[in-house]
This record gives structure tokens, C-alpha cells and sequence, in this order.
């Protein structure tokens, strides 16, 4: 089966009839200028250009995938993809599956020297982004703990109840009816409470854990401690 070329449309909402038409008649000029005749058009309505999951735009990427496309040609980047991880994805795709891109507007062809050097850029772009969102990230989440607040997940399990019924040796499978909740649930909080348990001993058995409870001579205190009394023997 012969591949065919892709003519990929999207406009951001319904009412944007214009639009559309203008892109795909600039599509078509373009095919007839370098003669390519085997072309299927595929459009996106109503869809804006940050969403990746798009009918027509699956569609083009699942015939990508099956070796069925042979180059794909938009009107502008910003029409095919508004992140540059978005469109670094679908072009690095492209170059597995040996699939020319071709973006009219911007007039850049990845099988040219300047679109393989376009993208090496956008590849260095991409990890930029995700390295600007990682900081962001990890700022974001010691500012909350900075403030107090809870990160994760809420803890619905009820802990007490659950540590009362491990000690009573009852099996995970009663503990998790009684307690309404997962057998997860159950191992997370015993492990919980097996590893308090550690700590509390390794702090009872350091050899500096009582000296705040055992009374000491003060050695710059004059007065002597005074003896015991003798116990005295009834005759």
C-alpha cells in the first residue's frame, strides 16, 4: 500500500468557518505548486491547539504509526501543536517513521539542513521546559510545607482503630471489614506503627536517654548528700 500525504487543519472554535477554508486553500495551492496530488485532508474544529488529543489528529498519528503516511504538511506549527514538547513528540515520530514535515507558513521542511537544525532546537527547548517546570515544581511544594499545608493525598483510614485491632491479632481480612477499608491500608498503618515502635527503642536503649532522669551530685554544690539513715533493730 502506497503512503499518502496528510494535510493537517484545526481552527480553535466552530465559528471560525473562514479559517478553516483559508488554511486548506492555502494547503492546496501549496500541493499544486509542488506537485503533490495523493494528499488526504484532516480536521480539527472547534479544538484548541493546546489539547493533544484531537480526533483528526489521532487519526493522522495512528496512520503514522502504521507506515500509511508519507508527509505531513499544516499551515503553521501553531496549528499542528502549542507546546514545544507537543510538537518535539510528533516530530520525533515523524523521523522514526521516515515522515516529512512540512510547515508552510514558516516555510521549513525537516528533510532540509535548516529543519533537522530546527529540530535539535526545539529538542534543547523541550528540556528546558521541563526543567523550568521541575523549579516550579519543587518551589511550589516547599512553599506549602513552609505555610503548613498538607501534601498528598488525605489519610481517610482511621489509625487508631486499625493499631487496636492489629494488637488483638486479628487477620488483615477482619481488620479491613471492621475497619472499611483496603488491605493496603492495613500494611501501610502497621508498618506505621512497626516503625514508631523501632524508634522508641533505639531511643530507650541509648545509653544518654535517662541521664535527664537520674539525680546527680552537683560537683560545684558545697553541701554533701546527706547520708542514709540506719535502719533501726527493734530488741
Amino acid at each position: 500500500m502506497s503512503r499518502i500525504n496528510a494535510l493537517y487543519v484545526r481552527v480553535s472554535t466552530l465559528d471560525q468557518t473562514g479559517g478553516m477554508e483559508s488554511q486548506i486553500r492555502s494547503l492546496k495551492t501549496f500541493c499544486e505548486r509542488n506537485d503533490v496530488k495523493d494528499y488526504a485532508i484532516f480536521t480539527d474544529e472547534g479544538i484548541s491547539g493546546a489539547v493533544e488529543n484531537r480526533p483528526a489528529l489521532n487519526r493522522l498519528m495512528d496512520m503514522v504509526e502504521k507506515d500509511q503516511i508519507e508527509q505531513v504538511i499544516v499551515f503553521s506549527f501553531s496549528r499542528f501543536a502549542r507546546s514545544t514538547s507537543h510538537l518535539l513528540k510528533a516530530l520525533s515520530k515523524f523521523k522514526e517513521k521516515n515522515v516529512r514535515f512540512n510547515s508552510i507558513t514558516e516555510s521549513l521542511d525537516t528533510n532540509t539542513p535548516l529543519g533537522i537544525a530546527l529540530f535539535t532546537i526545539l529538542g534543547a527547548l523541550a528540556q528546558l521546559e521541563r526543567e523550568l517546570i521541575r523549579e516550579r515544581v519543587k518551589a511550589g511544594l516547599a512553599n506549602a510545607r513552609a505555610k503548613g499545608r498538607q501534601l498528598g493525598r488525605k489519610k481517610l483510614r482511621d489509625s487508631d482503630l486499625i493499631r487496636k485491632l492489629l494488637k488483638s491479632g486479628i487477620s488483615y481480612k477482619q481488620c479491613a471489614i471492621i475497619a472499611k477499608c483496603s488491605h493496603g491500608s492495613i500494611h501501610a498503618e502497621k508498618m506505621a506503627m512497626k516503625k514508631e515502635e523501632e524508634a522508641i527503642k533505639e531511643q530507650l536503649s541509648s545509653p544518654d536517654s535517662n541521664k535527664d532522669h537520674l539525680p546527680e551530685n552537683d560537683p560545684d554544690d558545697p553541701s554533701p548528700t546527706p547520708p542514709s539513715r540506719p535502719h533501726l533493730k527493734l530488741v
